[in-house]
């Protein structure tokens, strides 16, 4: 899926212009955006969580080339996936 799709399907769903929907989705992207930015988890009970987690430095190599490359420390956005999600995905209904 596809956001232009998520933003039809929630448009249609709330009876909703597109671009008011479009404009809500987007507002949640982006509060969550910022709050990632900030170092803050977001928590979303039955989804899942999105954090900000820390990567050590490390040598790769190119995969086309071989070439070996220094990835320097950082940090990364991480989600971990909620028991609801997992349930939904497996198939299971509560």
């Amino acid at each position: 899926m596809t956001k232009s799709e998520l933003i039809a399907i929630y448009a249609k769903q709330r009876n909703r212009r597109k671009k008011e929907a479009e404009e809500d989705v987007n507002f949640i992207f982006d509060t969550i955006r910022d709050t990632l930015a900030q170092e803050e988890k977001v928590v979303l009970t039955g989804f899942g969580t999105f954090d900000v987690r820390e990567r050590k430095e490390k040598r790769c190599l190119t995969p086309r080339t071989r070439e070996p490359i220094h990835l320097p420390a950082g940090k990364a956005p991480a989600f971990k996936a909620g028991r609801g999600l997992k349930d939904a995905v497996k198939g299971r209904k509560d």
